[in-house]
């Protein structure tokens, strides 16, 4: 008796400055006079693409980085500042084909209104490659760029006693995506009319007010940017425990989770199915991606001697949320494999120095993986959703409508 084949796993890379380890601009390959250039950026997702990663992430937020979760640390030693997210995917989406542009948007401050258009704007300068990735802010300093609401100082040893905080923050989360995801959908796919001969651009009864009243925003809509070409750009959040688990199971199409074993993942995947269940939504196609952080090398031992020279130049131990691996690309694929048969359907790789590992992901994972028969050897559809497997939905106010 023959077993089904284990279906093929999705890889994707989040970028963010010269790479995860915090002293990594200080590689020769970093390139950090460059960092705030397009050419960098485009340079940094055509090796991804030509490595036929399903997405590209970028990273963003309202303040400074800082080594501290909830305050700025005041260092100058490390990459500070940053490149606003969806300008720059949007910058990049012409010199691209296939591959997906999912920026950072942080959305406890921001305005559901602005950038549910601005990915729908993303998604058509892309034909169809859009993405979000949802993050929540519980910093004081970045409140007070907004000066609309206040945040309390949170203690770091008694995160534990911030629950509520923490749980209205990820519900205002939802809250947020539900309004974006009904603004993608207040424009019929073929409300667009342009009938040169009756005069009629736009059909108005296809256009539709979404009405969404929430404890956190009340919105009339329709949108102005017509529904974008994927119908509902993918939408994606990181999620560490029980709480944000709700907000991936609620709205999202990836969770991005961090297990550092199988056991974990096996237990994490769980949660969020039954968080699935719970929200309606077990029907519904959700993938679970585990994030690593990488420092490949064709010998092991330079990983690892690498990652010490490293953490030497940061004067710490780098130490991450994620899983820190170091080794070589056939380890990693090891690595990889077990944690997909524990029921993650593909990963988001941190590379440590982008100039150094995230070639050593295109032109050295990607190849053993295609050997093993466990990745694409060419891209296969035209969307990031078609890459995903993940079909285009139907406009929840046209089915209404119909029915």
């Amino acid at each position: 008796m023959s077993s089904a084949p284990t279906p093929a796993l999705h890889l994707a890379v989040a970028l963010d400055g010269t790479g995860w380890h915090p002293a990594s601009w200080r590689e020769p390959v970093a390139r950090p006079r460059d960092l705030f250039t397009a050419a960098y950026w485009a340079d940094l997702v055509a090796e991804a693409e030509r490595g036929l990663l399903d997405f590209v992430t970028f990273e963003d937020g309202l303040g400074l980085q800082s080594s501290h979760p909830f305050e700025p640390d005041g260092r100058g030693d490390q990459v500070r500042g940053r490149l606003d997210a969806v300008l720059l995917a949007a910058r990049i989406a012409p010199l691209t084909r296939h591959i997906g542009l999912v920026p950072t948007a942080v959305v406890t401050h921001t305005e559901p209104f602005h950038l549910s258009k601005a990915i729908a704007t993303l998604d058509y300068v892309s034909t169809g490659r859009a993405g979000l990735r949802v993050q929540v802010s519980a910093r004081p300093n970045e409140a007070a760029h907004f000066g609309r609401r206040t945040i309390p100082t949170i203690d770091p040893q008694q995160i534990a006693t911030a629950g509520e905080l923490v749980t209205d923050l990820f519900d205002e989360a939802a809250d947020y995506v539900e309004v974006v995801r009904r603004l993608w959908d207040s424009w019929e796919d073929d409300a667009e009319i342009r009938s040169e001969a009756t005069g009629r651009f736009v059909d108005r009864d296809k256009l539709h007010y979404i009405d969404f009243e929430g404890r956190h925003f009340s919105v009339k809509g329709p949108s102005i940017t017509p529904r974008p070409p994927q119908g509902q750009p993918v939408v994606s959040a990181l999620a560490h425990q029980r709480v944000p688990y709700r907000l991936v199971a609620r709205q999202g199409d990836i969770g991005y989770v961090t297990p550092h074993d199988a056991d974990e993942a096996r237990r994490i995947v769980a949660e969020i199915r039954a968080e699935q269940e719970a929200a309606g939504r077990a029907e519904q196609p959700l993938h679970v991606f585990g994030d690593l952080v990488v420092f490949l090398d064709d010998d092991p031992a330079a990983a690892h001697a690498r990652r010490a020279r490293l953490d030497g130049l940061a004067g710490t131990p780098y130490t991450s949320d994620a899983r820190i691996f170091a080794g070589t690309p056939s380890q990693l694929a090891d690595v990889l494999q077990e944690l997909q048969g524990a029921g993650l359907s593909g990963f988001r790789l941190r590379p440590a120095v982008l100039g150094h590992d995230l070639p050593a992901i295109t032109r050295g994972l990607v190849p053993e993986l295609q050997r093993r028969g466990a990745f694409r050897r060419a891209y296969e559809a035209d969307t990031l959703r078609g890459l995903l497997g993940l079909a285009r939905p139907a406009n929840r106010y046209a089915a209404t409508a119909t029915a």
